[in-house]
């Protein structure tokens, strides 16, 4: 099980990802652009995961 949250990535938001990681991967990043207007690639997102494990 993984988790992503905004604050850990310096946007002023309480949103948070848990479970595995695809769903995390596709949850956080609609999240991201549909509310902050960033795209984070699957690649990125991925290295978001493997750097806080």
């Amino acid at each position: 099980m993984v988790k992503l949250s905004c604050r850990d990535y310096g946007f002023d938001c309480d949103f948070e990802s848990n479970g595995d990681s695809s769903n995390v991967i596709e949850e956080f990043g609609k999240h991201t652009l549909e509310n902050h207007g960033i795209e984070y690639g699957k690649e990125a997102l991925m290295q978001f995961i493997l750097r806080k494990s």
